[in-house]
């Protein structure tokens, strides 16, 4: 004898809510990762890193995490519960903030050359800093993608139905794969900083290719 099973369909919040964790998941966890990790990889190679990494992290990136933010707050009104109430909706509004925050540092600190303190044709401060702003958005939206997949899904929608263990899983390995990498790209920051050096007192013996297609800007800095 043959056993039907019903499928309960999703709710209208659920949907909105699915939207949603879809679209912050891809943005703050696949696009911005990728982002991250085109310098890392590439800037000892060619210069052409840059826009690369401006058009991934403002015009595919930005789309993507402003609309699932949008469905998010659709969700919210939906269910009637009020915004920023809770860690899951503070800690979106601040990761927004911290994402446009993050895409002004990047242009400012590109386009604007600021005096180093530490002596001509070495980084500003700002450099360093936006690196590590962007190393701070990409644990807190791992975080936030975590809080909002175990915890927010069943306080707010009553649990009517849960999340498959391959969205979880997926988690697990965005973050694994995208730490691993950027670890291993860390290796490249002795080649990085030694082609910088011979930028800044312009002699070297026998010029790599990154170098022979210049590091430099026009007031002899190197670049973000």
């Amino acid at each position: 004898m043959s056993t039907v099973t019903f499928s309960i369909p999703l709710t209208p919040p659920e949907v909105l809510a699915k939207r949603h964790a879809i679209l912050v998941t891809i943005g703050f966890l696949i696009l911005l990762p990728i982002g991250a990790l085109i310098p890392r990889y590439t800037r000892t190679f060619t210069p052409a890193w840059f826009p690369a990494h401006f058009a991934i992290q403002l015009f595919l990136s930005g789309p993507i995490i402003f609309a699932g933010w949008y469905y998010g707050y659709q969700t919210s009104d939906i269910l009637q519960l009020g915004h920023f109430y809770d860690p899951h909706q503070k800690m979106g509004l601040t990761l927004l903030i911290l994402y446009c925050v993050q895409l002004a540092l990047g242009l400012f600190t590109h386009f604007i050359k600021l005096r180093s303190p530490f002596g001509p044709g070495t980084r500003a401060p700002q450099n360093y800093f936006h690196v590590f702003l962007g190393l701070v958005i990409l644990v807190l939206a791992a975080e936030q993608v975590h809080y909002g997949l175990y915890i927010e899904w069943e306080t707010n929608l009553a649990g009517l139905h849960n999340i498959p263990m391959s969205a979880k899983h997926a988690w697990i390995a965005l973050i694994v794969i995208f730490w691993v990498l950027y670890l291993v790209g860390l290796a490249l920051v002795p080649r990085q900083f030694t082609q910088e050096r011979n930028s800044r007192h312009g002699g070297h013996d026998t010029p790599t290719k990154s170098e022979q297609i210049g590091l430099r800007d026009s007031n002899g800095q190197s670049g973000v």
